[in-house]
C-alpha cells in the first residue's frame, strides 16, 4: 500500500538535488493565486509554518513530479531513441496483428511525449540564450552568418543583440503549453522525459506566470516542476491551482486525475475515488470526438491483407490511453480502501488487546494485581467466543465492496489488451527484423517479404490463422480450452529450451508498463473478496502465465512492481494456502524466447547496449565480460541504491539501509548462481548469455512488509469464509439467477465472457 512512503523518484541522486537547492527558493512557492498582483503570489507560503523550520533545514528539494509512483515503470531506451526511429517503432507496432506487442496508446504516447519535451527545451533553451530560431544559433558557431556580416548585411542577433522580453515571453509561454500537452497525456511519462531534459525546463513556467499568473497551461506544469522538499509531497502541496485550472477547463479530465492522485499521497482515497470517477464521466462524454473504441476495433480485424509499408497514421486516429490511466488508478484507491478497513473488521489480536490494555486500564491504576487482570483476559475470551460484533460485519462488507469494485477497474483495464496462445512464431520475428533495420536506420525493411502469402481468411494477413483473446476474458469463470497447459513440469529449463526450437508457434501478450503490477493487484483483490482458493489458484496460475511472457521489448526496461513484492509476502505469511505448485518466482520466471526471434533481436540488442550506456540500467544482453569484480560490486552497489530509492516501502534510514543491503544480497546470489550455472557442464545456457524478455525478472523481494501485505495476510488467516454475507441470504439468491457466468463473486457489471476472436473470423 505504501501510503505514508514520500519518496524520490529514479535518476534523482542527492548531489542534483543538493545543486537545485539554491536555485529553489524563488520556484518553491505555490501555483499563484487568483490575485493579480504577483507579490501576494511570492508571500504565499507553500509549506506550513509547522513544517517551515524541518523544510528549510533540508538541503533536498526536488520538483514535486519526481515523487510520482510508478516512475520507474516508465524507464526505458524510449528515453535515447532518435525521435525518428521511434515514430517508425510505434507504426510498426500499430500495423502488427492481434496481439500487438506494446499497447499502441501507451507507445504513441511516447512519441508524441518526446517531441513537445524537445520542442519545448529547443524553445526554453532558446528563449534563455536570446536565439531567435533553431537554425540561426546552430550557425552563430560561423558558416553563413559570417559571410553575411562581412557584406555588411545584418542577420538577426548574430551581433550581440538580444530578444526583446516579449519574444522571450512568447517563445516560454508556447513551450508551457507544450509541456502542458505532454502532462495531459501522460504524466508518469512525461515526468520521466523531463527529467532526462536540461534544468531550465523547471523554470520556464514559473517565468510565463509572473506575467500571467492566471495561465492554465503555465500553471499545470509549474504544478509538476516546482521545488518541494524531498519525500514530503502530502505536506508541500494544496490544491488550489489545480482547482483553478478546473474551474477554468471544465472540459478536461487530466487535470482531474492529477488532483486525485495528489490525494492518493494525503490518503484520502475516498475523495480520490470520486474525482477519478468524474474524470471517467467526461472523458467518457467527450469519446465521440475522439475515433470510437468499437469502430477502431473492426478497422484492425477487417484487414484482409498486409501492407508492404507502415504509413504514418494520423494523430486523430491514434489511441488514447487516458481511460485505461483512470481505471488503474481507481482500482488503485478502491483497494487500498479496501485494505485501509481490515484492521476494523476483524477482532482484535492479543498483542493489540494487551497493548490497549496497558494503554487504558493500568494508566489507571498502576497497583493492578494478577488477581485484577485475570478477569480481563476472560472476559476477552467471552467476547471472541460470541462471534464478530454488529459494526465488524459491516465492516467486512465494505472490505468485499471496495474490492470488488477494485477488482471491476482492473478487469476494465485489462480489456485494453490481448493475448494469443498460438501466434506464429515468423510474425514475431518479423516485428524484431523491422526492429533491428528501424534501429539502424535501414529503410530495406519497407520493400521486404512481409508475409505475401497471406490466408485470405485472416484479418492479420499472418501466415497462419491465430486465436486472440482479450486478458479479461482469461479470469472469467469459463476461460479458453485451447491454451496451453502451465504450469508445466518443466518451467523453464533446457528441456524447454530445447522444445521451444521445435515450435511454430508461440505465446504473446500486449505489454503495458503497468500489466505487470494490475494483474498481482487483481489475485489481491480476489483474496479480499474471499474467491474459493480452487478458483484463485487458476487465477494465480494465469497470472503468472502472462507475468513471464511480459516484455517491453524495444522501448521499456524491466521494472519491479510493488503489487507482485506484495502478492508474494502474501503467499509466504498465509503458507501457501492457494498450494501453488511452486514458488512465485519459479512460476514468473521469463519464457525462454523462441530462436527465430533471438536471432533477429540480436541486432538491436546490440545497439541498445550502446544507447544505453548512460542509464543506470544492465541491457538484455547482461553486463560487458570485461567488468572487473570491484566494478561489478560498485555496480550492484549504485543499483541497488537507485531501486531503493524508487521504492514506496522505505520511509526512513533504517528501511533504506535494509533494502540497499538487502538487495546487494539478491545480486550477490544471483551472480553466484549464474557463475555455478555456466560452469557446469550440463550445457545450460546462462541468463546472461545471450538475448531473453525484458521481463520482471527480479521477484525476490526485500523482507520490508507493507501495510497493504499484512492486511492481505491477516484477511486470510483470520477472516471466516464468506465474511459480511451473514444475513444477505437475498443477495445470494440474486447472484445465482443470471445463467451468465460471473466472476468469483462479482456482480453483474464485473461478469467477462470468454469470447473470442478468431483470426480467420
Amino acid at each position: 500500500m505504501g501510503k505514508k512512503n514520500k519518496k524520490p523518484a529514479a535518476g534523482e541522486s542527492p548531489s542534483l538535488e543538493a545543486q537545485t537547492a539554491a536555485g529553489s527558493s524563488a520556484a518553491s512557492s505555490t501555483a499563484p493565486s487568483t490575485s493579480t498582483t504577483n507579490k501576494k503570489k511570492t508571500t504565499t507560503p507553500t509549506v506550513p509554518p509547522a513544517l517551515q523550520s524541518s523544510s528549510s533545514s533540508s538541503a533536498l528539494v526536488i520538483c514535486r513530479n519526481k515523487h510520482w509512483r510508478y516512475i520507474s515503470s516508465f524507464h526505458g531506451p524510449w528515453l535515447q531513441l532518435p525521435l525518428e526511429v521511434l515514430e517508425t517503432l510505434a507504426n510498426a507496432n500499430y500495423y502488427m496483428p492481434l496481439p500487438r506487442p506494446v499497447d499502441p496508446a501507451v507507445f504513441y504516447d511516447l512519441v508524441k511525449i518526446r517531441k513537445l519535451v524537445d520542442e519545448s527545451t529547443d524553445l526554453a533553451v532558446r528563449a534563455a540564450n536570446g536565439v531567435a530560431s533553431k537554425a540561426m544559433s546552430n550557425s552563430l558557431a560561423g558558416g553563413a552568418a559570417h559571410h553575411m556580416q562581412a557584406l555588411g548585411l545584418g542577420f538577426g542577433n548574430n551581433g550581440g543583440a538580444k530578444l526583446s522580453p516579449e519574444r522571450r515571453f512568447r517563445m516560454r509561454e508556447q513551450a508551457s503549453q507544450k509541456l502542458s500537452r505532454a502532462y495531459h497525456l501522460d504524466e508518469i511519462a512525461s515526468s520521466v522525459a523531463t527529467m532526462q531534459s536540461t534544468s531550465t525546463l523547471e523554470n520556464v513556467a514559473g517565468l510565463v506566470l509572473q506575467r500571467a499568473p492566471n495561465d492554465p497551461d503555465a500553471n499545470y506544469v509549474h504544478f509538476f516542476h516546482e521545488k518541494i522538499p524531498s519525500r514530503q509531497l502530502a505536506e508541500c502541496t494544496d490544491f488550489h491551482a489545480l482547482d483553478l485550472i478546473i474551474s477554468q477547463r471544465p472540459s478536461d479530465c487530466e487535470p482531474l486525475r492529477t488532483r486525485a492522485i495528489v490525494k492518493m499521497f494525503k490518503e484520502n482515497f475516498e475523495g480520490a475515488a470520486q474525482d477519478l470517477t468524474t474524470a471517467l464521466n467526461v472523458y467518457r462524454l467527450q469519446r465521440p470526438l475522439h475515433k470510437p473504441i468499437a469502430e477502431e476495433t473492426m478497422q484492425l480485424e477487417r484487414k484482409t491483407w498486409r501492407r508492404r509499408d507502415n504509413p504514418p497514421l494520423d494523430e486523430r486516429d491514434q489511441p488514447s490511453s487516458i481511460e485505461a490511466q483512470l481505471l488503474f488508478q481507481r482500482a488503485g484507491c478502491y483497494l487500498t480502501l479496501a485494505c485501509d478497513h481490515v484492521p476494523f473488521a476483524l477482532p482484535e489480536s492479543p498483542i493489540e488487546r494487551n497493548g490497549t490494555a496497558q494503554n487504558g486500564t493500568s494508566s489507571q491504576s498502576n497497583g493492578t494485581t494478577n488477581g485484577d487482570s485475570a478477569p480481563q483476559e476472560a472476559e476477552g475470551e467471552a467476547e471472541e467466543d460470541k462471534g464478530p460484533t454488529k459494526r465488524q460485519l459491516e465492516v467486512r462488507k465494505t472490505v468485499r465492496l471496495y474490492a470488488k469494485r477494485a477488482l471491476r477497474d482492473y478487469m476494465e483495464f485489462c480489456k485494453h489488451f490481448h493475448y494469443s496462445p498460438n501466434l506464429p512464431v515468423e510474425v514475431s520475428s518479423d516485428f524484431s527484423h523491422q526492429v533491428n533495420q528501424a534501429t539502424h536506420r535501414n529503410k530495406r525493411y519497407y520493400s521486404q517479404n512481409r508475409h505475401t502469402s497471406q490466408d485470405p481468411g485472416s484479418p492479420t494477413g499472418s501466415s497462419a490463422a491465430h486465436t486472440v483473446y482479450q486478458l479479461a476474458s482469461l479470469f472469467s469463470a469459463t476461460p479458453p480450452a485451447d491454451l496451453p497447459p502451465y504450469p508445466s513440469t518443466d518451467l523453464v529449463s533446457q528441456g524447454s529450451v530445447a522444445a521451444e526450437a521445435l515450435q511454430t508457434t508461440t505465446e504473446v501478450v500486449t505489454y503495458h508498463p503497468l500489466l505487470t503490477d494490475a494483474l498481482h493487484s487483481l489475485l489481491l483483490c480476489h483474496t479480499l473478496v474471499q474467491t474459493s482458493a480452487k478458483e484463485l489458484q487458476r487465477h494465480a496460475y494465469m497470472v503468472s502465465r502472462l507475468a513471464r511472457l511480459a516484455d517491453g521489448y524495444p522501448v521499456f526496461q524491466a521494472s519491479r512492481s510493488p503489487a507482485r513484492a506484495d502478492w508474494i509476502e502474501v503467499l509466504r505469511r498465509a503458507e501457501n494456502w492457494i498450494e501453488l505448485a511452486s514458488s512465485w518466482e519459479a512460476l514468473c520466471a521469463p519464457a525462454p524466447l523462441p530462436p527465430a526471434i533471438i536471432a533477429a533481436a540480436s541486432g538491436i540488442l546490440a545497439n541498445t547496449t550502446n544507447t544505453n550506456t548512460n542509464t543506470n540500467t544492465t541491457t538484455p544482453s547482461g553486463p560487458s565480460a570485461a567488468e572487473t569484480e570491484d566494478q561489478r560490486k560498485e555496480r550492484m552497489r549504485q543499483q541497488a541504491i537507485i531501486e531503493a530509492l524508487e521504492d514506496e516501502r522505505v520511509n526512513d534510514e533504517a528501511s533504506f539501509k535494509a533494502a540497499i543491503l538487502a538487495r546487494q544480497r539478491r545480486a550477490e546470489a544471483d551472480h553466484a548462481s549464474s557463475a555455478v550455472t555456466n560452469g557446469g557442464s550440463g550445457g545450460v545456457p546462462s541468463p546472461n548469455a545471450g538475448p531473453k524478455r525484458w521481463a520482471v525478472d527480479d521477484g525476490r523481494e526485500y523482507p520490508i512488509l507493507t501495510e497493504r501485505a499484512e492486511a492481505v495476510a491477516r484477511w486470510i488467516r483470520e477472516a471466516p469464509a464468506g465474511s459480511g454475507v451473514a444475513g444477505t441470504g437475498k443477495r445470494k439468491k440474486k447472484a445465482r439467477n443470471p445463467k451468465k457466468p460471473v466472476l468469483a463473486g462479482l456482480d453483474g457489471a464485473v461478469a467477462t465472457t470468454a469470447g473470442t476472436v478468431e483470426a480467420g473470423a
